[in-house]
């Protein structure tokens, strides 16, 4: 009970931090207001985490995990989502909408995932996990969600009809996971403390909770991604390169930890499910949110145009994805698969040239083949996707 209450404490004092320093005009230069924003960001995530782990008492656990994965990336769209505003109005900001968005993508998968399922072959000796089959909900739309991805290079624009896409497939998804059967969630640290409170009093925690992180990350979000900007130029670090790898592993990095916290307590289901949901969440909602947000600042129906390296970077991102939901299409996730998705990724932060991109892409795209011809599951996954074509073929 001590070490859960230190730690919500210590959570809760970094968005405060941030809120005296930020009003206050304590923050001095560039790398001063990066660490201060960052750090509400941070540390909002994991309250943000912990309330939405609560909030699983109350609602379908599919739909929790839904829920808990949409608020815990909450900090990445906030910081996406700046910078598609900003493009509206300077189109260079959109290579750092596009940079980040792509970045968060390949560190949920190639790091959340592979660590989590890592953590429970090293935790727990289990050298495969078998998924239960209430994720059909989650890897079905991630199937749809990554053969749309394929669309965007290939046009080389992020429009209003990809919103509209993208949201619908999103709202699809939370009504499909709002329909699963509702199961008493297993809680532990911060949110086992908020859990046991009588239920008034625990749902306005939570809701206190989840207004004071909102706050922290919405009025760090400019100054997060603005420092982080500057601090690239002063230093001479590539922007790009930071928006794409420095920015995602602040505000995702929490969600990461409660997803490997799930894998040592030996919960695989939430701890992957939280996760894949994150990636259908990114796909449709984040990616869907942004040529909005851009066309907003606009004022006006143009669409946000991809140059050469962006496009490559969202195929990269798509091939990967691709793989992934191969990997996970027969319900089992196996130790060997999350160390290929993390040993996959990892040339990817110091191999940046045009051809690395497009390599590392058909790379994947061709595993992602080898998987599915070899594994009679992979394939038979798949195809219980899309139930009505299989039955007129048989």
């Amino acid at each position: 009970m001590t070490r859960s209450l230190a730690w919500l404490a210590a959570a809760l004092a970094l968005p405060i931090a941030w809120f005296v320093v930020h009003f206050g005009g304590l923050a001095e230069g560039a790398v001063g207001v990066t660490l201060w924003s960052g750090a509400a960001i941070f540390g909002a995530g994991f309250l943000l985490s912990w309330a939405a782990e609560v909030a699983q008492l109350d609602v379908p656990r599919a739909l929790a995990l839904a829920v808990l994965a949409l608020i815990a990336v909450f900090p990445e769209y906030a910081v996406d989502v700046y910078f598609a505003w900003r493009a509206g109005k300077d189109p260079t900001y959109t290579a750092y909408a596009t940079a980040n968005m792509t970045g968060g993508n390949r560190l949920l998968i190639g790091v959340g995932w592979a660590t989590s399922v890592l953590a429970i072959w090293l935790r727990h000796r289990r050298h495969r996990i078998a998924l239960p089959r209430e994720q059909a909900v989650e890897i079905n739309y991630l199937a749809l969600a990554t053969v749309y991805s394929f669309v965007l290079p290939l046009k080389g624009t992020l429009s209003l009809f990809d919103s509209a896409v993208l949201l619908g497939m999103f709202v699809a998804y939370m009504r499909a996971a709002s329909r699963s059967r509702h199961e008493e969630p297993s809680l532990e640290g911060p949110s086992e403390v908020i859990a046991r409170l009588r239920p008034s009093l625990r749902r306005a925690v939570t809701i206190g909770i989840l207004v004071l992180s909102g706050a922290a990350i919405t009025t760090a979000a400019e100054p997060f991604a603005e420092s982080l900007l500057a601090t690239g130029r002063r230093y001479g670090v590539e922007e790009f390169l930071l928006v794409q790898w420095i920015a995602p592993l602040v505000s995702e990095s929490p969600e990461f930890i409660v997803a490997i916290l799930f894998a040592l307590r030996g919960v695989a289901a939430a701890s992957i499910g939280t996760l894949v949901s994150s990636t259908v969440n990114q796909w449709t909602l984040l990616v869907g949110a942004l040529p909005a947000a851009f066309a907003l600042s606009h004022r006006g129906f143009g669409a946000m145009v991809l140059d050469q390296r962006q496009r490559e970077e969202i195929l990269l991102t798509s091939a990967q994805s691709m793989f992934a939901l191969v990997v996970i299409a027969n319900f089992e996730f196996s130790g060997l698969e999350a160390f290929c998705l993390f040993a996959l990724f990892l040339p990817q932060l110091f191999l940046t040239s045009p051809a690395a991109r497009w390599g590392h892409a058909i790379l994947y795209l061709v595993l992602a083949g080898a998987v599915l011809a070899w594994n009679p599951g992979a394939r038979a996954g798949l195809r219980g996707m899309f139930p009505r074509r299989a039955r007129r073929r048989s």
